[in-house]
């Protein structure tokens, strides 16, 4: 793939982060101006599709960059938080767990013969198949996402 994972993480942790801003403008509007519900109509779509995007892009990543369970599991979950996804991107950067470019070769270590890796590769080696895989599971999970409801319907 061309872009290395480092960037690829850190777009999608600050994008993730701009539509936080997005969603909260638009409960400020609906909540405290009383515009009423376009705002978070609006936001709250753009703020769940990406949120999926960042948590889909964050497993590829912990998955190349053979992070921990913890590790991966906390930059998925940081989406949660608002604006956690920008300290989180830091310290994994920091810390060096964003080094490296994408895995598409095997190497002696046994851990390539691993199921997941071996596929994980397969797609690394055809970018266009797993940016089309990627955003067909994150586009029909999102279309689940709007039948079930917003939170708290």
């Amino acid at each position: 793939m061309t872009f290395p994972p480092r960037r690829v993480y850190r777009v999608l942790a600050i994008a993730e982060a701009v539509t936080w801003t997005l969603l909260l403008a638009g409960m400020l509007l609906k909540y405290v101006v009383r515009v009423g519900d376009w705002p978070v109509s609006i936001a709250g779509p753009i703020h769940g599709f990406v949120f999926l995007a960042y948590a889909a892009m964050a497993l590829l990543v912990a998955i190349n960059q053979r992070w921990a369970l913890g590790v991966g599991g906390l930059a998925v979950a940081s989406a949660v938080v608002p604006y956690a996804t920008i300290p989180v991107h830091a310290w994994l950067a920091r810390s060096g767990r964003l080094d490296g470019g994408w895995r598409v070769d095997a190497t002696d270590d046994p851990r390539d013969r691993n199921p997941v890796d071996r596929l994980v590769r397969v797609l690394l080696r055809r970018p266009l198949l797993l940016v089309a895989l990627l955003a067909a599971a994150v586009a029909a999970l999102f279309v689940v996402l709007l039948i079930v409801g917003p939170p708290g319907r």
